[in-house]
């Protein structure tokens, strides 16, 4: 059994925009213990496991173990998923991944709802009952 939890530390920390500093505070110990984690050098101890794993709401399990892969592709218990990590474009553009276009029923033409937190990121949302509202909006 191969043991994961420095690559899915670190997908899971970038994913949640943290910067080392910000997840060493958040479990109490040092940024470089937290980068050495996730290089492999060595691994938390039980303790600190548990509160990643709240931190990044995913089970010990999957925290220690599963390829990074399974933890993007799976559903939390609330059905939410992560997607991984995506470039934005030289035009400004945004693509999403394959996946999520599927499993969110997104397709060309679609729109989407943009909110922005400066604290906590950026979220979207597909406008689902009102793209034909909008549609017919747009042709007056």
């Amino acid at each position: 059994m191969a043991i994961m939890i420095g690559s899915n530390l670190r997908m899971l920390r970038s994913n949640s925009r943290y910067t080392l500093e910000d997840v060493a505070e958040i479990i109490g110990v040092s940024r470089q213990t937290i980068a050495k984690w996730e290089t492999g050098e060595t691994y938390p101890d039980i303790e600190n496991c548990v509160k990643m794993s709240a931190l990044f709401k995913v089970s010990l399990d999957a925290l220690v173990k599963e390829p990074i892969q399974l933890l993007a592709e799976e559903p939390n218990d609330k059905g939410q998923y992560m997607f991984g990590i995506v470039k934005i474009g030289e035009d400004g553009s945004l693509p999403l991944p394959e996946k999520a276009k599927q499993l969110m029923e997104i397709l060309p033409g679609d729109r989407m709802l943009l909110v922005g937190d400066r604290n906590q990121g950026i979220a979207m949302m597909k406008c689902d009952g009102i793209n034909d509202y909008l549609d017919m909006e747009d042709k007056k």
